[in-house]
């Protein structure tokens, strides 16, 4: 059998010329020949195949250029591209559904969250760390600004403290960012992502660094919470202290299954042991979630320095008693150091003023 025409070879593949001749400008399937005289693109037969391939690629969505480094790939390795691929869809798909969910009920909270929300806020804030009693070395971190707070604190061996700076570090650029309250849970995710990045290019052949990291970032009167790992945020509102999130550890994977009770838990062995963090595992996965900013809200952020020593009545009692963040700061750290301190401590205060 001769060459085809484009218009033949479109039928016999089911594709389009007007995608045939795109295929051809960027490399991933060029014409047999081209016709001298007439400039008519003539396709092999044999080429049928190849372009079913591209046209089923671009049916999930594959970028062009990633096509065209499948197709040139042995069946084998091609399949565990187009795998590899399809895993990557799959995580980021979950990732912008769990972004809609919360996006649906923050905007499904009606107009008397609005009420309430529709004011200027402002925020005080102050930040600490201390190296314990016990610890020679720091790798903790404590940021707060107008617009971020954030804890990070690095898994202790090389490169733990550069790591959890790092994860900060990422989120800074957000602090310019300027956008609807909508786009906050996309940014962030989007910062975590890089972060996670910039933490395991820190590897070197012995040691892969990882931390934790707990943060929030403001517009208006709505704050964005990412976390990942064993940092926490804690909420004092109304006299009532809620921990607004999950630690991801073994050990509270099993009181979640029903296998530790927490007093248990608490006294576990493998209780620092992570199941999620920067620069560990093979995809990083941030716990998202939305809030407002309420004038009489204060905000707790902290490493397990604090609040693994400072049982939560104590936190309770230290941060409704301080007058301002930067007592509360220096109460909490005194009251870690006061039981003993056996690790680094971290820890934000941030108050919701009215103005």
């Amino acid at each position: 059998m001769g060459l085809l025409t484009i218009g033949a070879f479109a039928r016999a593949a089911g594709l389009t010329p007007k995608a045939l001749h795109l295929y051809g400008r960027v490399g991933v399937l060029a014409p047999a020949a081209v016709d001298s005289e007439s400039g008519y693109r003539l396709y092999d037969p044999r080429q049928v195949p190849l372009a079913r391939l591209v046209a089923q690629l671009r049916r999930i969505g594959m970028p062009l250029a990633q096509i065209r480094a499948v197709c040139e790939l042995e069946p084998a390795a091609a399949a565990e591209a187009v795998t590899a691929y399809w895993r990557q869809v799959s995580v980021d798909t979950a990732a912008r559904a769990r972004l809609a969910g919360l996006l649906v009920d923050h905007l499904s909270e009606g107009s008397a969250t609005v009420s309430r929300t529709n004011r200027t806020v402002a925020v005080r804030y102050a930040a600490g760390c201390d190296t314990g009693t016990v610890r020679d070395s720091n790798e903790d971190v404590a940021y707060a600004s107008e617009r971020l707070l954030a804890v990070a604190d690095g898994v202790r061996g090389p490169g733990g403290g550069a790591a959890s700076a790092a994860a900060v570090h990422a989120l800074t650029a957000l602090e310019l960012a300027d956008g609807p309250a909508v786009d906050l849970l996309t940014m962030l995710a989007g910062a975590v992502t890089d972060a996670d990045r910039v933490v395991r290019e820190l590897a070197t052949d012995d040691h892969q660094p990882a931390t934790t990291l707990t943060a929030l970032l403001r517009s208006g009167t709505h704050l964005a919470l990412v976390h990942v790992g064993d940092t926490r945020a804690y909420l004092l509102r109304d006299g009532e202290l809620s921990l607004l999130t999950q630690d991801h550890t073994w050990v509270q994977a099993q009181v979640d299954q029903g296998r530790l009770d927490r007093d248990e838990a608490g006294a576990h062995p493998q209780r620092a042991v992570l199941v999620r963090a920067l620069g560990g595992g093979q995809q990083v996965e941030a716990d998202l979630a939305l809030r407002a900013a309420l004038p009489g809200d204060r905000y707790l952020l902290c490493s397990d320095g604090l609040w693994a020593v400072v049982d939560r009545v104590a936190l309770f009692s230290t941060l409704s008693a301080a007058a301002d963040p930067e007592h509360a700061v220096r109460a909490l750290v005194d009251a870690a150091r006061a039981a003993g301190a056996p690790d680094n401590i971290a820890c934000v205060v941030a108050d919701v003023l009215a103005v």
